[in-house]
């Protein structure tokens, strides 16, 4: 009877503690490849945007920075997803930002609900995405007069620079790979091989 319990109290513990067990190299490169496309991104946007729209604008790609550093092998961290998601969130929360300029409420309403649904559709599922359909609609009248543009500067721009540094540093190391493609991380290790020879 003992052992039986105490192999379901290992087998919980297992299950109960696997995620917070401690991995110093996954830190170090998790903090090192977010602090390199946050820092970035932030240096290029610094002189377009105001003190208050750059803190807006970097909380939805600090979201993403979460999920391409921190849980690389996501189906939520993908290129696909990355990009699809804030582009197509971006366009979603512009166009509903144009119907309904003053119902705030109503056009962040439905961009967010809107975004998340055709984001479903189009298999682009990236959490952050909806922050940034979110940030069309309230953001300061900088960013709302940016109209479509915001589609292209700030957002593609940034979520192409997070996508660069995500694939540099989260595949420096060799128990790191990213994209989470077997045919991408072959094609990157030849690359790696070749380049030390």
């Amino acid at each position: 009877m003992k052992k039986h319990i105490r192999k379901h109290v290992r087998r919980a513990r297992y299950i109960f503690y696997k995620e917070t067990l401690v991995n110093y190299k996954e830190h170090f490169w998790t903090f090192i490849g977010s602090f390199a496309g946050i820092g970035l991104i932030g240096l290029l946007h610094d002189k377009a945007f105001s003190p208050t729209d750059h803190l807006f604008l970097v909380g939805s790609f600090g979201a993403s920075a979460v999920l391409v550093f921190g849980i690389i092998n996501s189906p939520l961290a993908q290129p696909r997803n990355l990009i699809g998601g804030h582009v197509l969130c971006a366009i979603v929360g512009v166009s509903v930002h144009k119907l309904f300029p003053h119902d705030i409420w109503l056009a962040s309403a439905l961009s967010v609900s809107l975004s998340i649904v055709l984001m479903q559709i189009s298999k682009t599922l990236h959490p952050p995405g909806g922050a940034t359909a979110l940030i069309a609609n309230i953001g300061s009248e900088k960013i709302t007069s940016l109209g479509y543009w915001y589609v292209l500067n700030p957002i593609l721009s940034g979520v192409l620079v997070l996508l660069l540094v995500a694939l540099l540093f989260n595949n420096m190391t060799s128990h790191r790979s990213y994209p989470n493609n077997k045919k991408w991380y072959q094609v990157w290790r030849r690359y790696k091989k070749r380049q030390f020879q």
